[in-house]
């Protein structure tokens, strides 16, 4: 059975995520590129307590999470996040080396492996396949 191209494009599930870096730049930025991607729709926060106040189980598939944010950091989100939703997939963005991020929360770097950190500045085209590959594991 040939299904049209368009009608085979509406029936791809659309990925929801939600975005928490303290740079609006960085959050527009990345919102716009994967939107325009059309596999996901994404919900950015400037901070982890206003992103903590609007999360509920169940409403995202996957967090993109800033590491290096005052107050909250986002190991400490993804503990949080995690303990309201424990099927919330992650994928950390870091301008900093994996070693030195070690030493921060080595139990999440251990938990998620390093196929979860984005560097920044962010190659768009490459996050959105990281993101996909993330989002196809069980």
């Amino acid at each position: 059975m040939n299904i049209p191209i368009s009608e085979e494009k509406s029936r791809t599930r659309t990925s929801s995520i939600i975005m928490v870096d303290n740079e609006p730049d960085v959050n527009i930025t990345i919102k716009t590129a994967l939107e325009e991607n059309g596999d996901f729709k994404v919900d950015t926060f400037n901070d982890a307590e206003s992103a903590l106040f609007a999360f509920k189980s169940g409403q995202y598939d996957l967090a993109i999470l800033d590491i290096m944010m005052p107050g909250t950091n986002g190991f400490q989100l993804c503990k949080k996040l995690r303990k309201i939703d424990n099927k919330l997939k992650i994928c950390f963005l870091t301008a900093a080396e994996l070693t030195h991020l070690h030493e921060i929360d080595s139990d999440v770097i251990n938990d998620l492996g390093t196929d979860c950190f984005v560097t920044k500045p962010v190659n768009t085209t490459d996050l959105v396949t990281v993101l996909k590959v993330i989002l196809s594991q069980e």
